[in-house]
């Protein structure tokens, strides 16, 4: 491992280019995490941890327990947000990813119902919601240290790198889970193979510890803290000066959130559900749909610092609005190209939205209180728009019988999305006001370097 004095050595272009390495890799194994339980909830859970209901109550119930990991995000966000606006973007990358890396292995070593019963599918529920902590905490602290590293007229690109990391995390997931599948068989599989995936994420983590350990803290951070801006309770500073901003921001959230696990759980479901599409043709046509969502996005992202960030995102919200209804009638026909056109559908929208996502909403929050507003933003819209949408979109379909009904709530997410994206504020500068307040009270004294959270 290098030390502090190696890393002051390299260039700042170098460091800059080493930090976008470390939050791609970083978030694409935070996403592996989260997403294997996706996966896992749509092919297993089912019947290993709620045997005792009829099918379709048992897969509500398992993506339910999926839910429960974006309720826990928001808090994740918060909590994470308010060290990482104190005390540094670094260290609460750190742990972040430790808590996830924590909550996932143990799921790999989870007795099934069959085993202990209802202290089963309770448990399950406790370590999805230590996944949602920790994944709720890693988005904004990878934008914002791949941001704030990088140089003015090149912010568009380098954040959309930990952005990356969503579809690389999926397509890992899926590849894993798809060669354990393959290899074992589908009986073995359900039985206990299903827990290798969850088992090869600690190794992950340990490879994203060693390369986000090398890092150095956010130059604009450092700043900040230099001058003494640092906020005492930045989650309060946000709510009371920026709420509309908050909302707007989970506007913009809904779309991506809503179409990336529609692509990486829900399809997964009711592709091998109700179309009766093979599970390994599913699994290879979201792994092509991802590998389609990764290109695009780095694509996007290399373009974004010209072209424009919204104007990107309010083309992408069109195409949102209406790639739902295709998606569900080529997925309808059962066919194996047309299920394969979906997927690629789905990564091109995904990659588009996905990349200037970042830049979009962090832009809008000053340093100060960046992670906390951010965060905020993305994750509660991550509820709204992505915790929910498996969970909706089988109760509609149970309702209705009608996928085009779930391709109706989908168009609507995205077309909030659209109509957020042009009242958000484009750039909030660097710091807020020196005259406001910057311990959550009026009249009180900044808070100085080294001062305890």
């Amino acid at each position: 491992m290098r030390t502090s004095a190696s890393r002051s050595a390299a260039s700042p272009q170098e460091h800059t280019r080493r930090v976008a390495a470390a939050t791609f890799v970083g978030t694409a194994i935070e996403w592996y995490d989260f997403n294997i339980y996706g996966a896992a909830a749509a092919l297993i859970f089912a019947p290993q941890f709620f045997p005792n209901i009829n099918p379709v109550a048992a897969t509500l119930a398992a993506f339910g327990t999926f839910a429960v990991g974006f309720l826990a995000r928001p808090i994740g966000g918060i909590v994470f947000g308010h060290f990482g606006d104190r005390l540094g973007r670094k260290q609460t990358l750190v742990v972040s990813l430790m808590l996830m890396g924590i909550g996932t292995f143990l799921i790999a070593l989870l007795p099934t119902y069959a085993q202990i019963g209802i202290a089963a599918p309770i448990l399950l529920v406790v370590l999805r919601f230590v996944q949602g902590l920790g994944v709720g905490g890693e988005w904004g602290g990878a934008v914002l240290m791949a941001m704030e590293h990088a140089p003015e007229g090149q912010r568009g690109y380098y954040s959309s790198f930990p952005q990356m990391g969503l579809p690389a995390g999926t397509l890992l997931s899926n590849l894993v889970f798809l060669g354990v599948s393959l290899s074992l068989g589908q009986e073995q599989f359900a039985a206990w193979g299903w827990r290798i995936p969850f088992v090869l994420s600690a190794v992950l983590v340990v490879v994203a510890l060693v390369v986000r350990l090398r890092l150095a803290e956010s130059p604009e951070f450092a700043r900040t803290r230099q001058r003494g801006r640092v906020r005492r309770l930045p989650a309060l500073d946000v709510l009371r000066n920026n709420p509309g901003t908050v909302i707007l921001g989970m506007g913009i959230t809904l779309a991506p959130s809503g179409l990336g696990y529609l692509l990486s759980v829900y399809l997964l479901s009711y592709g091998t559900g109700t179309v009766h599409v093979p599970q390994v043709t599913m699994l290879l046509t979201i792994t092509a749909g991802s590998v389609v969502y990764l290109v695009v996005a780095y694509l996007t992202g290399r373009v974004s610092d010209r072209v424009g960030a919204v104007q990107i995102f309010t083309v992408a919200s069109v195409l949102s609005v209406l790639v739902p209804f295709a998606v569900f009638g080529l997925m309808d026909t059962g066919a194996v190209p047309a299920v394969l056109l979906a997927m690629l559908a789905m990564g091109l929208v995904l990659g588009l939205l996905v990349a200037v996502q970042a830049i979009i909403v962090s832009r809008a929050f000053t340093t100060d209180v960046r992670y906390t507003g951010a965060s905020m933003s993305y994750q509660f819209g991550a509820v709204l728009g992505g915790g929910l949408t498996p969970l909706l979109a089988a109760a509609i379909l149970g309702a209705t019988g009608s996928s085009m009904w779930v391709a109706a709530y989908i168009a609507g997410l995205a077309l909030l999305s659209g109509i957020a994206v042009w009242f958000l504020p484009r750039e909030a500068g660097t710091e807020t006001d020196p005259g406001a307040s910057l311990t959550g009270g009026a009249g009180d004294e900044p808070v100085r370097d080294g001062a305890p959270a």
